[in-house]
């Protein structure tokens, strides 16, 4: 690839910190906390990817011929399909019964973060469609290097959806459920925007958690030092537990976190009787609310509503964040004021033959989520004409 004369080039690195921090924040920006090299350089530091993760750290890095950095991707090569949160485990049974090989498969996307933002990141000064077409080429070439079956570029803006599919990806979608902030003064000033059966559900659920005693403390992240995570960090633990398996993300990740960003980390803590028996863990942006990770240690009814949903929207009216992103899958946030959203992703199949099979069920795998999409829509709660 060339730009201005001068010839781009590729390379795969074995760390994000081969790349040094102000280059890569510098293409990633500062809206989207996931994509700044501190949080992707604290997922290597403590363990979360990199040996027994089966996620190996491949990063892509496009120079524009003098050293300077344009362009770059974070890669992982994967040996299973855990933690991506766009599932593909059925295409993995198929190449098995065929006698083939699914994994190693590449990965472009944050770690256990299903949070849609710009993957191939480009410095804004550079020709983009270049810094891209020569991200995309790489990504390949190390595919057939690496003997991997596939790439899969998880959660793009819609622009690079568009982009990657002319460049022989195919599309995939999904639905996840977002809240949009449309001027509202303060949390009953949103639930005026309900109709009136579903206003008072609302009302009442919050009223379960005041009248059980439970009150909620706001932790930012400069606030939080090791002994904070060390009675915080068993809440968020549990929730793995029960479901059998170790959290994603270690005591170590969060230490990190709230050292090197403690600006983007915000914990809500349910207290009752001066004792912490929930939390849900959220990153800010510029202007989204990013609501990630809840832990609990007990069965409190209602607590997770208000813990994850209703004291993100409080927060999100008060500091005049524009949306709130709770996270994947939930048709019970639809009646808490979030609406269905489109999210993408793309995926290049190296064996022609199950590219064509996959194709074409991603064909009748996206008018079902429309279909679904459109069903959702009729039953939000607002009055007619609110939320438009």
């Amino acid at each position: 690839m060339r730009r201005a004369g001068r010839l781009m080039r590729t390379r795969i690195l074995a760390s994000v910190d081969d790349v040094s921090a102000g280059d890569w924040n510098r293409l990633a920006g500062d809206n989207c906390p996931f994509l700044r090299h501190e949080f992707l350089a604290a997922l290597e530091h403590e363990r979360c990817v990199g040996p027994g993760t089966g996620w190996t750290p491949r990063i892509a890095v496009v120079d524009d011929g003098e050293g300077r950095v344009v362009g770059a991707a974070a890669c992982y090569e994967k040996t299973h399909s855990r933690g991506e949160f766009v599932f593909d485990f059925a295409w993995a049974r198929a190449y098995g019964q065929a006698g083939l090989a699914y994994y190693p498969k590449l990965v472009v996307g944050v770690p256990f973060s299903p949070v849609s933002g710009d993957r191939l990141l480009c410095d804004p000064t550079a020709a983009g469609s270049e810094v891209r077409a020569a991200l995309i080429e790489g990504l390949k070439a190390l595919a057939r290097e690496t003997h991997c079956s596939s790439v899969h570029v998880l959660f793009p803006t819609a622009a690079e959806h568009e982009a990657l599919a002319g460049a022989d990806f195919m599309k995939r979608s999904d639905c996840q459920f977002h809240w949009r902030n449309r001027g509202y003064r303060s949390f009953d000033d949103f639930l005026e925007t309900f109709t009136a059966e579903k206003r008072k559900k609302a009302k009442r659920e919050r009223r379960r958690i005041e009248e059980a005693g439970i009150r909620f403390r706001t932790l930012p992240g400069a606030d939080l030092d090791r002994r904070s995570w060390s009675e915080l960090y068993p809440l968020y633990a549990d929730t793995f537990a029960r479901h059998g398996h170790a959290p994603y993300l270690t005591h170590g990740f969060f230490l990190e976190l709230a050292r090197t960003l403690p600006d983007r980390l915000m914990l809500k803590v349910a207290t009752f009787q001066g004792e912490a028996v929930g939390l849900a863990i959220f990153l800010v942006g510029n202007d989204t609310l990013y609501g990630r990770y809840w832990g609990t240690s007990g069965n409190y009814h209602s607590l997770h509503f208000e813990t994850c949903y209703h004291q993100g929207i409080d927060y999100c009216i008060e500091r005049g964040l524009a949306r709130f992103e709770p996270g994947t899958q939930g048709e019970h946030k639809v009646a808490r004021g979030f609406e269905p959203v489109t999210v993408y992703s793309n995926h290049w199949i190296a064996d022609r033959r199950f590219a064509a099979a996959i194709g074409q069920y991603l064909e009748r795998e996206g008018a079902e989520v429309e279909r679904y999409a459109e069903m959702v829509r009729e039953h939000v709660p607002f009055k007619r004409g609110a939320a438009d």
